[in-house]
């Protein structure tokens, strides 16, 4: 994902609409009661331009609550943040880590999908001593785990600071809360260890696509090793008349 162009704006946000879509996928809305793909401008909007629309959209909701007379410029509480004033930085933060979590959580459901389609295929050689999933297959599953890592990584921006925080202790206190609210560190770890499990199941499963390569090649090298010995049989007993 590409960096944010930090410049803090005026003004207090909390009675207006807004709504914030990242390049992949997210869409984060403030003060939008209407939260229907068909029905809300905004979403409408988003799924009649976008490459493709995620058919079970994931949603989540989370309350941002403005109180002027706040001791300090931000307080977290249990699945709200609330904020003394809400500007556009204060915008750019939460929607942020919104958008981040709702993306993590489909990247997390797809790998999820992958570990369930791996865990058939063992249950299968467990029972029977074979799978049939080809070797083009097994590669389509371990370079969709790798995108989504790197989507994560990359798109996602989850291992970024945001500007915002890095340029005022105010936003980074509500970065941090966040990120710990919705334990973006630990979900990210989570991932990248069911990833290793893909990884290793992907080499396990290749590994046995070798062999039988190789017991093939086997097999066909004493044919032809039986086939040579067939005919210099012959080419003996036929020159020595015996045939």
């Amino acid at each position: 994902m590409a960096r944010e162009d930090y410049s803090p704006m005026p003004g207090c946000l909390s009675n207006n609409k807004v709504a914030v879509v990242f390049q992949y996928g997210s869409v984060v809305l403030f003060n939008f009661h209407d939260l229907s793909p068909d029905t809300n401008p905004i979403l409408a909007a988003v799924k009649r331009h976008s490459r493709e629309f995620v058919g079970d959209p994931r949603k989540d909701n989370y309350r941002v609550v403005v109180i002027p007379g706040l001791d300090r410029w931000s307080q977290g509480g249990s699945d709200k943040i609330m904020v003394k004033k809400l500007d556009m930085d204060g915008v750019r933060i939460i929607s942020l880590v919104l958008g981040q979590s709702i993306a993590l959580d489909h990247y997390t459901r797809s790998i999820d999908e992958m570990l369930n389609t791996f865990g058939e295929l063992n249950r299968h050689m467990e029972l029977t001593g074979t799978f049939k999933m080809q070797r083009k297959a097994l590669f389509k599953l371990v370079a969709a785990a790798n995108a989504a890592l790197a989507d994560a990584i990359l798109r996602l921006g989850l291992l970024e600071r945001s500007d915002a925080a890095w340029q005022s202790a105010r936003y980074d206190r509500i970065w941090e809360h966040m990120r710990g609210d919705f334990e973006l560190d630990d979900r990210f770890e989570s991932l990248e260890f069911k990833i290793g499990i893909i990884q290793h199941n992907v080499k396990f499963f290749l590994d046995i696509l070798q062999n039988r390569k190789s017991d093939t090649l086997e097999w066909i090298i004493i044919f032809l090793i039986a086939g040579e010995i067939c005919v210099g049989v012959y080419d003996i007993l036929n020159g020595a008349g015996a045939i």
